[in-house]
């Protein structure tokens, strides 16, 4: 009897251990990684952006519409977010999908006047990414490569979020 005790007592410690690794954030894929597909969009005010200009960087990649009522919900997060990490080394990428320039100032106003929106008025870069829905997030490691996505509106001012993406940005995959 005093065999089985000691055996059953040698197998808890990999079990518990096995409990105690982070896991990933409700609602957050891990993702065999691959290329992210070129991006080159111009920000509301005309000012080109191109996401190769972020190499060497996580980013943060996220497809929104203000018609959307999870994106509407999930703004807020975002800009919270975004306010207390942006020294941490994560770049955003906030790409509106096919709405005019007034419909998105007036959204992002109200909702996340820090953050650039770039504009996808044609639908065509968002078309290339194929997001299953909006809002979808992507997030993409330093060499280019897609590695997570998020379907759905998330809490990112959450410490479980900003707990993993504060992680992330100490990978360099």
């Amino acid at each position: 009897m005093k065999k089985i005790i000691i055996f059953l007592l040698m197998l808890v410690p990999p079990v518990l251990a096995a409990d105690q690794e982070p896991s990933l954030p409700k609602g957050l894929l891990k993702l065999t990684a691959y290329p992210a597909p070129a991006t080159h969009l111009s920000d509301i005010d005309g000012i080109s952006f191109s996401l190769e200009q972020y190499k060497g960087h996580w980013v943060f990649v996220h497809f929104w519409a203000s018609w959307c009522g999870p994106c509407r919900k999930e703004m807020p997060a975002i800009q919270r977010m975004w306010k207390s990490m942006k020294s941490s080394g994560l770049k955003i990428a906030l790409i509106n999908t096919a709405e005019d320039e007034d419909t998105v100032f007036s959204f992002l106003s109200a909702h996340a006047p820090e953050i650039r929106a770039l504009m996808d008025s044609d639908g065509q870069v968002t078309e290339k990414w194929q997001p299953r829905g909006l809002p979808s997030t992507y997030l993409i490691g330093p060499k280019g490569q897609v590695h997570y996505q998020a379907i759905g509106g998330r809490p990112w001012d959450n410490m479980t979020y900003h707990t993993f993406l504060q992680n992330l940005l100490k990978n360099k995959l």
